[in-house]
Protein backbone atom coordinates (compact mmCIF):
# COMPACT_ATOMS: atom_id res chain seq x y z
CA UNK A 1 0.00 0.00 0.00
CA UNK A 2 0.93 3.86 -0.53
CA UNK A 3 0.61 5.96 2.20
CA UNK A 4 0.69 10.10 1.95
CA UNK A 5 1.12 12.79 4.81
CA UNK A 6 2.55 15.98 4.31
CA UNK A 7 4.09 15.34 8.22
CA UNK A 8 7.28 13.38 7.96
CA UNK A 9 6.78 12.07 11.26
CA UNK A 10 2.94 11.38 10.96
CA UNK A 11 3.48 9.96 7.56
CA UNK A 12 6.64 7.53 9.41
CA UNK A 13 4.54 6.38 11.82
CA UNK A 14 2.00 5.67 9.85
CA UNK A 15 3.92 3.69 7.70
CA UNK A 16 5.50 1.62 10.40
CA UNK A 17 1.82 1.15 12.31
CA UNK A 18 1.14 -0.54 9.02
CA UNK A 19 4.18 -2.14 8.06
CA UNK A 20 3.60 -3.72 11.23
CA UNK A 21 0.07 -5.18 10.11
CA UNK A 22 -0.53 -9.04 8.97
CA UNK A 23 -0.93 -8.90 5.18
CA UNK A 24 -0.07 -5.29 4.70
CA UNK A 25 3.09 -4.21 3.41
CA UNK A 26 4.05 -0.09 2.39
CA UNK A 27 5.17 -0.03 -0.84
CA UNK A 28 5.90 3.90 -1.09
CA UNK A 29 5.41 7.08 0.95
CA UNK A 30 4.58 10.56 -0.13
CA UNK A 31 4.44 14.01 1.10
CA UNK A 32 2.04 15.60 -0.94
CA UNK A 33 -0.78 14.76 -3.26
CA UNK A 34 1.24 15.53 -6.65
CA UNK A 35 3.60 12.88 -5.52
CA UNK A 36 1.21 10.73 -3.73
CA UNK A 37 -0.71 10.13 -7.44
CA UNK A 38 2.17 9.99 -9.37
CA UNK A 39 3.46 7.14 -6.98
CA UNK A 40 -0.02 5.37 -6.66
CA UNK A 41 -0.19 5.11 -10.93
CA UNK A 42 3.48 3.65 -11.28
CA UNK A 43 3.03 1.35 -8.06
CA UNK A 44 -0.45 0.65 -8.41
CA UNK A 45 -0.83 0.00 -4.93
CA UNK A 46 -3.79 -2.68 -3.64
CA UNK A 47 -4.84 0.54 -0.96
CA UNK A 48 -3.43 4.30 -0.94
CA UNK A 49 -4.13 6.05 2.62
CA UNK A 50 -3.89 9.46 2.29
CA UNK A 51 -4.28 12.70 4.38
CA UNK A 52 -6.17 15.22 3.59
CA UNK A 53 -4.88 18.74 3.75
CA UNK A 54 -1.64 18.43 1.67
CA UNK A 55 0.70 20.63 -0.64
CA UNK A 56 0.44 20.82 -4.08
CA UNK A 57 -2.72 18.60 -4.51
CA UNK A 58 -5.06 17.79 -1.46
CA UNK A 59 -6.34 14.26 -0.53
CA UNK A 60 -9.32 15.02 -2.08
CA UNK A 61 -8.46 15.63 -5.41
CA UNK A 62 -6.08 13.15 -5.46
CA UNK A 63 -8.12 10.92 -4.57
CA UNK A 64 -10.64 12.42 -7.28
CA UNK A 65 -8.11 11.83 -9.47
CA UNK A 66 -7.28 7.97 -8.62
CA UNK A 67 -11.11 7.04 -8.02
CA UNK A 68 -12.83 9.58 -9.12
CA UNK A 69 -16.15 8.82 -11.52
CA UNK A 70 -13.89 9.50 -14.58
CA UNK A 71 -11.31 7.21 -13.38
CA UNK A 72 -11.40 3.76 -15.53
CA UNK A 73 -9.17 1.84 -13.56
CA UNK A 74 -9.78 3.09 -10.04
CA UNK A 75 -7.91 2.58 -7.40
CA UNK A 76 -8.80 1.69 -3.79
CA UNK A 77 -8.08 4.94 -1.19
CA UNK A 78 -9.26 5.56 2.34
CA UNK A 79 -8.73 9.27 3.78
CA UNK A 80 -7.33 9.93 7.06
CA UNK A 81 -7.40 13.34 8.81
CA UNK A 82 -7.41 15.21 11.99
CA UNK A 83 -10.23 17.20 11.63
CA UNK A 84 -13.96 15.79 12.31
CA UNK A 85 -15.12 17.76 9.76
CA UNK A 86 -18.48 16.50 7.67
CA UNK A 87 -17.83 18.57 4.37
CA UNK A 88 -14.44 15.99 4.31
CA UNK A 89 -16.36 13.36 4.63
CA UNK A 90 -18.92 13.78 2.14
CA UNK A 91 -16.25 15.12 -0.38
CA UNK A 92 -13.99 12.40 -0.05
CA UNK A 93 -16.62 9.81 -0.42
CA UNK A 94 -17.77 11.77 -3.76
CA UNK A 95 -14.64 11.57 -4.55
CA UNK A 96 -14.16 7.77 -4.65
CA UNK A 97 -12.61 6.83 -1.36
CA UNK A 98 -13.61 3.55 -0.01
CA UNK A 99 -13.32 4.80 3.87
CA UNK A 100 -12.33 7.49 5.96
CA UNK A 101 -10.87 7.34 9.16
CA UNK A 102 -9.56 9.73 11.80
CA UNK A 103 -5.54 10.03 12.77
CA UNK A 104 -6.47 8.87 16.45
CA UNK A 105 -7.79 5.36 14.89
CA UNK A 106 -6.16 2.96 16.66
CA UNK A 107 -3.92 0.47 14.77
CA UNK A 108 -6.56 -1.95 14.30
CA UNK A 109 -9.23 0.24 13.09
CA UNK A 110 -6.55 1.61 10.41
CA UNK A 111 -5.54 -2.09 9.41
CA UNK A 112 -9.20 -3.15 9.59
CA UNK A 113 -9.75 -0.12 7.18
CA UNK A 114 -6.80 -0.86 4.53
CA UNK A 115 -8.07 -4.75 4.66
CA UNK A 116 -12.18 -3.63 3.73
CA UNK A 117 -11.19 -0.95 1.01
CA UNK A 118 -8.92 -3.97 -0.60
CA UNK A 119 -11.46 -6.18 -0.37
CA UNK A 120 -13.89 -3.66 -2.01
CA UNK A 121 -15.52 -2.71 1.06
CA UNK A 122 -15.64 0.77 2.66
CA UNK A 123 -15.07 1.76 6.32
CA UNK A 124 -16.15 4.74 8.37
CA UNK A 125 -14.71 5.84 11.42
CA UNK A 126 -17.56 5.13 13.72
CA UNK A 127 -17.44 8.68 15.51
CA UNK A 128 -18.70 9.79 12.25
CA UNK A 129 -20.58 7.57 11.08
CA UNK A 130 -24.52 7.77 12.90
CA UNK A 131 -23.76 11.79 12.07
CA UNK A 132 -22.99 10.93 8.08
CA UNK A 133 -25.96 8.45 7.85
CA UNK A 134 -28.64 10.97 9.66
CA UNK A 135 -27.43 14.16 8.05
CA UNK A 136 -26.14 13.28 4.50
CA UNK A 137 -29.16 13.77 2.89
CA UNK A 138 -30.04 17.42 4.19
CA UNK A 139 -26.41 18.43 4.05
CA UNK A 140 -25.14 16.91 0.96
CA UNK A 141 -24.93 17.96 -2.69
CA UNK A 142 -26.99 20.15 -4.06
CA UNK A 143 -27.30 18.44 -7.33
CA UNK A 144 -30.18 15.85 -7.13
CA UNK A 145 -29.63 12.13 -7.24
CA UNK A 146 -29.02 10.45 -10.37
CA UNK A 147 -32.24 8.45 -11.14
CA UNK A 148 -31.80 5.21 -12.80
CA UNK A 149 -32.95 4.72 -16.14
CA UNK A 150 -34.58 1.60 -15.00
CA UNK A 151 -36.40 1.69 -11.92
CA UNK A 152 -35.59 -0.24 -9.08
CA UNK A 153 -37.83 -3.65 -8.59
CA UNK A 154 -39.59 -3.58 -5.24
CA UNK A 155 -36.85 -6.37 -4.20
CA UNK A 156 -34.00 -4.43 -5.21
CA UNK A 157 -35.69 -1.20 -2.91
CA UNK A 158 -35.26 -3.98 -0.25
CA UNK A 159 -32.09 -4.76 -0.73
CA UNK A 160 -31.33 -1.20 -1.34
CA UNK A 161 -32.55 -0.44 2.28
CA UNK A 162 -30.77 -2.89 3.93
CA UNK A 163 -27.47 -2.42 2.25
CA UNK A 164 -27.98 1.23 3.54
CA UNK A 165 -29.03 -0.11 7.05
CA UNK A 166 -25.21 -1.30 7.22
CA UNK A 167 -26.68 -5.42 6.72
CA UNK A 168 -24.35 -8.35 5.21
CA UNK A 169 -25.58 -9.83 2.25
CA UNK A 170 -26.31 -13.04 4.83
CA UNK A 171 -28.51 -10.99 6.75
CA UNK A 172 -30.35 -10.20 3.85
CA UNK A 173 -30.54 -12.80 2.47
CA UNK A 174 -31.87 -14.09 5.82
CA UNK A 175 -34.21 -11.12 6.21
CA UNK A 176 -35.75 -11.54 3.02
CA UNK A 177 -36.13 -15.52 2.36
CA UNK A 178 -33.58 -15.67 -0.83
CA UNK A 179 -30.16 -17.04 -1.25
CA UNK A 180 -26.93 -15.95 -1.05
CA UNK A 181 -26.41 -15.60 -4.95
CA UNK A 182 -30.11 -13.97 -5.20
CA UNK A 183 -28.63 -11.42 -2.92
CA UNK A 184 -25.37 -10.59 -5.02
CA UNK A 185 -26.94 -10.40 -8.11
CA UNK A 186 -29.55 -8.11 -7.00
CA UNK A 187 -26.27 -5.89 -5.19
CA UNK A 188 -24.54 -5.84 -8.81
CA UNK A 189 -27.88 -4.47 -10.71
CA UNK A 190 -28.31 -1.83 -8.17
CA UNK A 191 -24.50 -0.65 -8.35
CA UNK A 192 -25.28 -0.76 -12.60
CA UNK A 193 -28.23 1.11 -11.95
CA UNK A 194 -27.21 3.75 -9.71
CA UNK A 195 -23.76 4.02 -11.36
CA UNK A 196 -22.62 2.64 -7.93
CA UNK A 197 -19.17 1.23 -7.30
CA UNK A 198 -19.31 0.07 -3.67
CA UNK A 199 -21.77 0.04 -0.99
CA UNK A 200 -20.98 3.47 0.71
CA UNK A 201 -22.26 4.72 -2.90
CA UNK A 202 -25.39 2.69 -3.02
CA UNK A 203 -25.88 3.58 0.76
CA UNK A 204 -25.46 7.86 -0.07
CA UNK A 205 -27.83 7.21 -2.92
CA UNK A 206 -30.50 5.68 -0.99
CA UNK A 207 -30.37 8.72 1.73
CA UNK A 208 -30.23 11.25 -0.26
CA UNK A 209 -33.23 9.93 -2.07
CA UNK A 210 -34.84 9.65 0.79
CA UNK A 211 -35.45 6.34 0.76
CA UNK A 212 -33.79 5.74 3.98
CA UNK A 213 -33.22 8.05 7.22
CA UNK A 214 -30.75 7.85 8.87
CA UNK A 215 -29.54 7.63 12.88
CA UNK A 216 -28.64 5.08 15.71
CA UNK A 217 -31.16 2.52 16.10
CA UNK A 218 -33.19 2.89 19.65
CA UNK A 219 -32.70 1.15 22.14
CA UNK A 220 -34.23 -2.07 22.32
CA UNK A 221 -35.32 -2.16 18.48
CA UNK A 222 -35.36 -4.56 16.50
CA UNK A 223 -34.99 -2.92 13.17
CA UNK A 224 -31.80 -3.17 11.35
CA UNK A 225 -29.45 0.20 11.21
CA UNK A 226 -26.10 1.21 10.01
CA UNK A 227 -22.95 -0.88 12.52
CA UNK A 228 -22.36 2.26 14.46
CA UNK A 229 -19.28 0.24 16.37
CA UNK A 230 -17.32 -0.56 13.43
CA UNK A 231 -18.48 2.03 11.24
CA UNK A 232 -18.67 -0.60 7.89
CA UNK A 233 -20.42 -1.22 5.00
CA UNK A 234 -19.89 -5.10 4.85
CA UNK A 235 -18.48 -6.38 1.06
CA UNK A 236 -21.11 -5.55 -2.09
CA UNK A 237 -20.57 -8.41 -4.23
CA UNK A 238 -17.22 -10.98 -2.82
Amino acid sequence: MLVADDQEIVRTGLAMILDAQPGITVVGTAEDGRQAVDLARRLRPDVCLFDIRMPVLDGIEATRLLAGPAVEDPLAVVVITTFDHDEYVYAALRAGARGFLLKNAGADLLAQAVHAAADGDALIAPSVTARLLADFAATGSATPPVQPVDPLTDREEQVLAAVARGRTNNEIADELHVTLSTVKSHITNLMTKLGARNRVEIAIWAYETRRVRGGARPAGSTTPGPDLRTGRFRPGVG
